[in-house]
């Protein structure tokens, strides 16, 4: 893993946007097919909006330009601007703070969610509308800068974008150009743990047809969660060209490249016994006797050159045509390429003190996994907005195709492949060299995927206030699975086919104006692990199929200064693995899983510079049917709350700005106590972040802030890690300062 080969372009000073131009709202009635990544023809700009955008098109919630009040189920946007007020400056960051979300920073899949009590590959990430794969393959931890906005549309959505659309769908909308506009967006900052970050954007009008856009980031750290060898890295470079001959057409260009880089990575903090703990704290409690030792809060036990990083490239076209007679066409082109690697000690294992570690030691395991990821995929919608009837229809019907390519070098040695490191004062030791201590595991997984797939979706308007909305989709997917043991050369194949059907069925109505009740029945298909990682074994099993019901309001007034969203659901999941009753040595399907909660949420602007914001939800999730081997034994699980699911979150913001320009801001995070084992043993304490941020102005153009992150310096757990027994704690108390501006 190199450095960024485009570092020298951002050797230009760059500031912060700070005083963007508001959302635009995108006027669902001009176009039956919106498209992914271009707006309509017609843009409205209006002054008094709902805080919430419920007027909004959300590209992840359907194909339709349904706005998101007209969508039957819950979709959240956070829009640049609004990214740049709360301070988020990662993937990770951004994540966190969806209503109902908790996003971690495991090595092997940075800014891994989890959504309504499911994680992992039931959450797919976007990107500009396209799947790449599984969250827990293709997600990195990359700079928020590069997106216009984040999109997320809970509850499954397989229907949109097939297998592993469980729990919700997040949409990363990169920054595209806007014609007739021509301005410069800049930040530098500075803070804790030798942070630095820079980032610069240009919008430039070529001619009246043609505007172009590019987006440079840079950040560095020596550890963005202040531990030890623990140097980070993360860049980016994003480019669009937009051409518009006329109102009816577009087309749009872009290219997107990313990478990153964790310097021995850090695998979170190791659980120890409470008996040799020097700072014992109350962040984790476990059934066994092991905490959370304060002492130990900077440690880093993995072997120096060990690291986690990824450099990933994508290249994308758009048409947009609006044909005639309300019909329009879309055709999407997507190629992606990537290279991750991930090397680490991924557990640590506890020795009590020793005439050789007084302190006590850890003897570890150690993994080496690569990838090596192509993909391509094509897309083509076409749509058509009319009367039906007399009645307003909305259709769409599409066709997509996509071709994966993936080698994974799974390398994965014995505990006490590394030497012993002290507990209190662990050794700098390399990583191992010789390919002979791979002992338990010495893999590659070579898969070839192709998948077929046809859809459809309708909004039919009955009155004007009431509409139904449906939609369908068949995936054809054809695996091509080979694990290949690098010594010897053994090869065990499977070609797996799989034809899964998913569906929704929902209604939105307008009871009064400005609020929107709204229902959905709706289906999803997941494998049973991520199907480009799965072993041979697991590749065998069916997809596991998921159901959920969803009710809800969404409503706004107060002249234009207050929105709330509200929704309550049940979401289930069937054929998850688990043990044979008859022999527990074997797993078969049969394990059901489920979640049911509420959510709310809430912005409004009581007084001039006033803005007021927040989110809450509440979960119940659970194991309905699970057993696992523990020991040889079958060990029943059913009724445990799955791993890394809180059962409440809570996000709020206060933020006044003087006629003058300055600003400030307070914010509060919460989330609930979590499990790391689906026996759940390990208990992590709930916990609370508090941030503030003052702004000045200090030119016509630009603006100075500071901010202080964890100001109550909270010692919490984040997520849990690869073990059970590790668990990441949260970043201590930090500063920033930025300067920010737009040209």
């Amino acid at each position: 893993m190199t450095r960024p080969v485009f570092g020298a372009a951002l050797a230009v000073p760059c500031l912060l946007l700070t005083t963007m131009a508001g959302a635009q709202a995108r006027d669902p009635s001009t176009s039956a097919v919106r498209g992914d990544a271009t707006p309509a023809s017609t843009i409205v700009v209006t002054g008094q909006r709902d805080p919430l955008k419920l007027d909004d098109w959300a590209q992840a919630g359907s194909r339709l330009g349904l706005s998101i009040r007209e969508t039957p189920a819950s979709v959240e946007i956070l829009t640049q601007d609004e990214l740049q007020m709360r301070g988020l400056r990662t993937a990770r960051e951004a994540f966190n703070d969806v209503v109902g979300a908790i996003a971690g920073n495991v090595p092997g899949n940075p800014a891994v969610v989890t959504l309504r009590g499911f994680a992992g590959n039931t959450v797919s990430i976007l990107q500009d509308g396209v799947r790449v794969s599984a969250s827990t393959v293709v997600q990195r931890d990359t700079n928020i800068w590069h997106y216009d906005r984040v999109e997320v549309l809970k509850g499954p959505a397989s229907v949109l974008y097939g297998e592993g659309a469980l729990a919700g769908v997040i949409n990363k909308v990169t920054r595209k150009p806007v014609a007739g506009e021509r301005h410069v967006d800049m930040l530098v900052s500075a803070g804790s743990f030798g942070t630095v970050f820079a980032a610069g954007g240009v919008n430039l009008p070529v001619s009246p047809d043609l505007a172009v856009r590019a987006d440079a980031s840079y950040q560095r750290s020596d550890s963005l969660y202040d531990v030890d060898n623990n140097d980070s890295f993360s860049a980016g470079l994003t480019a669009s060209a937009l051409w518009r001959p006329g109102d009816r057409l577009s087309l749009l260009i872009a290219v997107e490249h990313f990478e990153d880089r964790y310097d021995a990575t850090y695998q979170g903090l190791p659980l120890i016994p409470a008996a040799f703990a020097l700072q014992p704290t109350d962040a984790v409690h476990s059934n066994s006797g092991l905490v959370a030792d304060r002492a130990l809060r900077r440690r880093n036990y993995n072997p120096l050159g060990a690291y986690s990083g990824s450099n990933e490239t994508t290249l994308r076209t758009r048409l947009d045509w609006q044909v005639a007679g309300g019909w329009t066409l879309a055709i999407d082109l997507t190629g992606y390429t990537a290279d991750r690697a991930f090397l680490l000690a991924d557990n640590q294992v506890f020795r009590a003190p020793s005439a050789g570690f007084p302190n006590g030691s850890f003897i570890q395991s150690y993994q080496d996994f690569r990838h090596d990821h192509r993909f391509w995929n094509a897309r083509g919608v076409i749509g058509h907005d009319g009367p039906v009837a007399g009645l307003r229809n909305r259709f769409s019907l599409g066709v997509e195709h996509n071709d994966t390519d993936f080698s994974s070098l799974r390398r994965q040695a014995p505990t006490s492949a590394l030497p012993a490191v002290d507990v209190r004062r662990p050794a700098v030791v390399p990583p191992p060299t010789s390919p002979a201590i791979f002992t338990s595991g010495d893999v590659t997984f070579d898969s070839r995927l192709k998948q077929t797939s046809v859809f459809a979706e309708d909004a039919l308007n009955l009155t004007n206030t009431w509409l139904l909305v449906g939609g369908v989709r068949w995936d054809h997917m054809a695996l091509d699975r080979a694990t290949i043991q690098n010594v010897g050369g053994a090869v065990d194949r499977n070609s797996p086919t799989f034809d899964p059907v998913s569906w929704r069925a929902g209604t939105t109505w307008d009871v009064v104006p400005g609020v929107t009740l709204y229902g959905q029945y709706t289906t999803a298909v997941s494998p049973v692990s991520s199907i480009l990682l799965a072993s041979v074994g697991n590749s065998r099993f069916r997809l596991t199929r998921g159901r959920a019901y969803e009710a809800g309001f969404k409503a706004s007034g107060w002249s234009g200064r207050g929105s709330v969203t509200g929704a309550a659901y049940r979401i289930e999941q069937r054929d998850i693995l688990t043990r044979d009753p008859s022999d527990p040595a074997r797993s078969v399907q049969g394990g059901r899983q489920s979640s049911q909660g509420v959510e709310l949420s809430a912005v409004v602007m009581p007084a001039r510079g006033m803005r007021l914001a927040g989110g809450a939800s509440y979960v119940e999730a659970r194991y309905d049917a699970l057993s696992e081997l523990v020991g040889g034994v079958r060990v029943d699980r059913s009724g445990n709350r799955p791993v890394n699911v809180p059962a409440t979150t809570l996000n709020a913001s206060a933020l006044y700005t003087t006629r003058g320009g300055v600003s400030l801001g307070g914010f509060v995070r919460h989330a609930g106590a979590f499990f790391t084992d689906t026996a759940n043993t390990i208990r992590v304490a709930g916990h609370a972040v508090v941030d503030a941020s003052l702004s000045l102005p200090v030119t016509a153009q630009a603006t100075v802030s500071v901010r202080g992150r964890n100001l109550t310096d909270a010692f919490y757990g984040e997520y849990s890690g690869y073990p059970s027994t590790n668990v990441y704690i949260g970043a201590p108390r930090s500063f920033e300062v930025a300067l920010a501006a737009r040209f």
